[in-house]
């Protein structure tokens, strides 16, 4: 369904954008001159091409209020995973490291006796 309201409003876009490149900044419309006798008037282009904005614009609203309601109302709240929440750690992990000694900064050299990692340039 939704698939189907975002394809009609994709066309429904494109032919305003048509409409709207089809107007005349005067009102002309079309670019429609003539004789009053014609078919369409230079009065009648207007009026259909307002129109038809008027109408494709408002669709183009509805149908984005709608789709925004469809995806709201069809989204699924975001899981988190809980199955490592209550795992405890191995026993013989949390054994080592307890019987680690830890070292004595008394008996340990100093970091500026030791030779430096980088030799230095002379």
């Amino acid at each position: 369904m939704f698939a189907f309201l975002l394809i009609v409003q994709t066309l429904i876009a494109v032919a305003l954008i048509g409409v709207i490149l089809m107007q005349r900044s005067e009102g002309g419309g079309l670019g429609v001159g003539g004789s009053s006798s014609g078919f369409m008037t230079a009065r009648g282009a207007a009026d259909f091409l307002t129109r038809s904005t008027s109408v494709l614009g408002g669709l183009f609203i509805v149908l984005s209020i709608v789709m925004a309601a469809i995806a709201g109302a069809t989204r699924t709240p975001t899981k988190v995973d809980t199955s490592l929440a209550n795992v405890a750690t191995p026993l013989e992990h949390t054994q080592q490291q307890q019987q680690q000694p830890t070292p004595n900064p008394a008996t340990s050299p100093q970091q500026n006796q030791q030779a430096p990692a980088v030799p230095l340039a002379q």
